[in-house]
């Protein structure tokens, strides 16, 4: 009996491992019955590293934003520079600023330990450690579709090109979020990403000195840790609460607080501004809306089936 049981359970596994090798699209329930030990793996180690520095939780939620939209989320963000990678972590908007990679390895580490090999990729542990991250800060849950695959190029270019910057009106913010497959309400729902975290004095420095529609107040009190010259790895927050998934990131929209020139833009007499004001005075909306544009964000030209690897190392590609 014993051995009966253990063979039907050997076919089990290599029946769910040759689903998963042919699975075409992402299902929150794709690691399931391969490893079930995955989802608890990552949470623990999110969990840990948030509460050893809360800043940590808004730079995970960044890497995940800044990987799917160069060429998808295929965790290509996470590879080294080598010969033959043009490395996305020395892109300008990457540069000295994006984080998280140690926390990465270490969840990899402990996933593959529980899983008893290398069985959950890279792309789906930044989605993942994103949405643990705003649970663990305080923001809404979703299921996070599964499935996708490692990537095993990077472009640098691309993320030069395709990462919306700071300094952005508008019109340039919807056409940016457009080329990704998201639309208005996305725009907004996940720019609010920004109640989390801090920005460098480089990104913002042209806001508080040469903006107008900006609270001379807040200008002011900004310019004391970012002067003209100088200062450009001084942080500021970028909402009243850095570390608390709240609705005030909105509240400073609406009264000219906005920290990045792109941040105002989306109230500022547009098209936008009157979602702005809804989710400034209604978080169960904006938590709502923001859950749904993660889901879709991570839905972004991801790999599955026999596409990319499941990469071993997330820095690297398997040889």
């Amino acid at each position: 009996m014993a051995s009966n049981s253990f063979f039907v359970l050997h076919v089990f596994l290599m029946f769910s491992l040759a689903s998963m090798a042919l699975s075409d699209s992402l299902s929150p329930s794709f690691y399931d019955h391969v490893c079930p030990e995955a989802l608890p793996a990552i949470k623990r180690v999110v969990e840990d590293a948030v509460k050893q520095e809360r800043r940590m939780g808004a730079s995970l939620l960044r890497l995940h934003f800044h990987d799917c939209f160069v060429n998808g989320c295929d965790a290509s963000i996470l590879l080294d520079k080598t010969a033959t990678i043009d490395s996305e972590k020395t892109a300008i908007p990457n540069n000295n600023s994006i984080r998280g990679f140690d926390v990465i390895d270490k969840i990899k580490s402990e996933v593959d330990k529980c899983c008893g090999r290398s069985i959950v990729s890279c792309a789906d542990i930044v989605a993942v450690a994103a949405r643990d991250s705003v649970v663990a800060l305080g923001g809404p849950t979703w299921e996070v579709p599964l499935g996708r695959r490692d990537s095993t190029t990077a472009s640098r270019t691309t993320a030069n090109n395709d990462i919306p910057p700071p300094f952005l009106d508008l019109p340039a913010l919807i056409n940016s979020f457009k080329k990704q497959g998201l639309d208005e309400k996305d725009l907004v729902a996940l720019s609010g990403g920004h109640t989390l975290g801090f920005a460098q004095c480089s990104t913002f420095r042209n806001r508080i000195y040469n903006d107008t529609n900006i609270d001379s107040t807040f200008a002011s009190q900004r310019k004391a840790n970012c002067p003209r010259r100088g200062g450009n790895t001084n942080l500021a927050p970028l909402d009243p609460t850095p570390a608390l998934f709240d609705s005030k990131y909105f509240s400073n929209l609406v009264s000219k607080k906005g920290l990045l020139h792109s941040d105002q833009a989306l109230f500022n007499g547009g098209q936008t501004d009157n979602l702005v004001k809804k989710y400034s005075t209604n978080l169960g909306s904006f938590s709502k809306d923001f859950a749904e544009s993660m889901i879709k964000m991570g839905n972004i030209k991801p790999l599955t089936g026999n596409q990319g690897q499941i990469r071993v190392n997330c820095r690297k590609v398997n040889v």
